[in-house]
């Protein structure tokens, strides 16, 4: 019983919430494709300047 009652209180939640539009989402999705994009070259240049100044110093 104690499930029924849960998946009634889940529906209930699910009504008040506030989704976003088809433009809201394709406008979050591309923002945060850009910023992991722009974070994962950020970090790829940094490793590979720090790779390059180490080998200069160790080789």
């Amino acid at each position: 019983m104690k499930v029924v009652t849960f998946f009634k209180n889940v529906a209930r939640e699910m009504k008040k919430v506030s989704w976003p539009s088809s433009q809201e989402l394709v406008r979050y999705t591309i923002t945060v494709v850009a910023t992991v994009a722009f974070v994962a070259i950020f970090f790829t240049v940094v490793d590979i300047g720090i790779s390059q100044i180490l080998n200069l110093f160790f080789e």
